[in-house]
């Protein structure tokens, strides 16, 4: 855990730097560039403006079903996902009906947090390969699961708060994970100053610090959660390679070895491409990427405070039934009767 806090504290203080950083750097608003091109805005120090707070494309699946082929639905087939989808909660608890306090904190995730949630028009994000699909796992891939599947072995999902996920732990959601869409928490907020991007997520509260130029990365020894960004421009395309990677977050059974591309371009005054390019031949066949569109939205709508542990007993209340489950299993085996099974 000792490394973990670092970690933190680490980053912590890289974003308070950043932040000193920024706010010495004067931030007028965007200046046209020509006329002509009016998403080809600039920063007062000449690089492409991507700033502003962002959200992404919903409801859209990771791969294209099986028997889809096209990349896009049509208009029409949106609205009809729309209305087939209207007034279902993700968690089962239904549109939310009344209003007040009590209401809204006996449905937890309800559709106060739901509501705004659309159809997007692509089938599937991912665009290469180009059935849409995520290329079959190595066998160095399937060795790591069987492991990981080993190690656990005997053990319940709730054995130790060790045993839940780095989300579960209010600790990270990775990368990509950060920014990918999810039933809330759904803003980003991009700032930029002379040599650096920053990228806040809403979720858990992270932010990536990413310096441009042709600084080298880190050493290999040095890894973390969300590893270790570089970017540059190409055009009016940021271009961001992520590597150095931990091996506490795996995205979909990842080796430490993966190499992230992302790539973010401005294609209209309220809309950023955001594709996401994945290398990791010890896990996947070949390589691959998905894509989406970040659409901007006013400050207002986010990012919201994300106080992951205040009022929060999911964790708490995870450990205590299943230390009591196993009270109730040990009393029933004492008294000769049949273990109750999880």
């Amino acid at each position: 855990m000792k490394r973990r806090y670092l970690e933190l504290a680490s980053l912590t203080a890289t974003v308070a730097a950043l932040t000193a950083i920024i706010h010495v750097v004067p931030q007028p608003a965007s200046v046209q560039v020509s006329a002509a091109e009016p998403t080809a805005t600039k920063t007062p120090w000449g690089e492409p403006d991507l700033q502003g707070i962002w959200t992404v494309e919903r409801l859209v699946p990771l791969e294209r079903p099986d028997g889809v082929t096209k990349p896009f639905y049509t208009d029409e087939e949106v609205s009809r996902l729309d209305r087939e989808r209207s007034g279902k909660s993700v968690f089962g608890n239904g549109v939310r009906e009344e209003r007040g306090s009590e209401a809204d904190v006996a449905g937890a995730y309800n559709s106060v947090f739901t509501s705004q949630r659309r159809t997007g028009r692509r089938t599937g994000m991912i665009t290469d390969p180009p059935d849409g699909k995520i290329p079959p796992p190595t066998a160095d891939a399937r060795r790591r699961a069987s492991a990981r599947t080993e190690a656990r072995r005997g053990r319940g999902e709730a054995d130790s708060w060790e045993d839940r996920s780095m989300f579960d732990r209010c600790i990270s959601r990775g990368v990509p994970n950060s920014m990918m869409p999810t039933i809330y928490g759904n803003s980003y907020q991009i700032q930029q100053g002379p040599g650096v991007v920053a990228i806040m997520y809403e979720m858990i509260h992270e932010a990536r610090v990413i310096p441009l130029g042709n600084q080298p990365h880190v050493g290999s020894a040095i890894r973390s959660y969300m590893g270790d960004a570089r970017g540059h421009f190409e055009g009016d395309t940021l271009v961001v390679e992520t590597r150095g990677f931990n091996d506490k977050l795996p995205y979909r059974g990842s080796s430490p070895d993966l190499v992230l591309v992302e790539r973010f371009t401005r294609v209209a005054p309220d809309k950023v491409e955001w594709s996401v390019t994945f290398n990791d031949p010890a896990t996947w066949a070949r390589p691959w990427t998905f894509g989406m569109h970040l659409t901007k939205v006013r400050d207002e709508e986010g990012p919201f405070e994300y106080a992951c542990h205040e009022g929060n007993y999911a964790m708490f209340n995870l450990l205590k039934i299943a230390r009591e489950e196993e009270q109730a299993a040990g009393a029933a085996a004492a008294a000769g009767a049949a273990p109750r099974q999880r």
